[in-house]
């Protein structure tokens, strides 16, 4: 779902439609926001607060809440035990269909 955002947004052309655009971007982010830790997963990769905050749609600031928020409940107190965190936590189970 999420790559069909990305391909409908990067489609040659697209500046011309700035209302659906737009409309693209705001149910491109709903679609993230709800994917739960989509924040922590990006920083365990390795990327900054403002490159996942561009990714994402979000202000750098929001993406240090999320963050700020996700460390005690992960038992961690730096980005560098985030990989690690993560990777022990129980898989997910599938997304249901919106």
């Amino acid at each position: 779902m999420v790559r069909c955002f990305e391909e409908a947004l990067g489609l040659p052309g697209v500046e011309q439609w700035p209302f659906e655009v737009g409309r693209a971007h705001l149910a491109y982010g709903e679609r993230l926001r709800r994917q739960g830790l989509e924040v922590a997963r990006l920083a365990a990769t390795g990327l900054s607060n403002p490159q996942i905050a561009s990714r994402l749609f979000l202000s750098p600031r929001t993406v240090s809440s999320h963050l700020y928020r996700v460390f005690p409940k992960l038992g961690i107190t730096s980005r560098a035990g985030l990989r690690d965190a993560l990777e022990a936590l129980p898989p997910e189970p599938p997304a249901t269909r919106l």
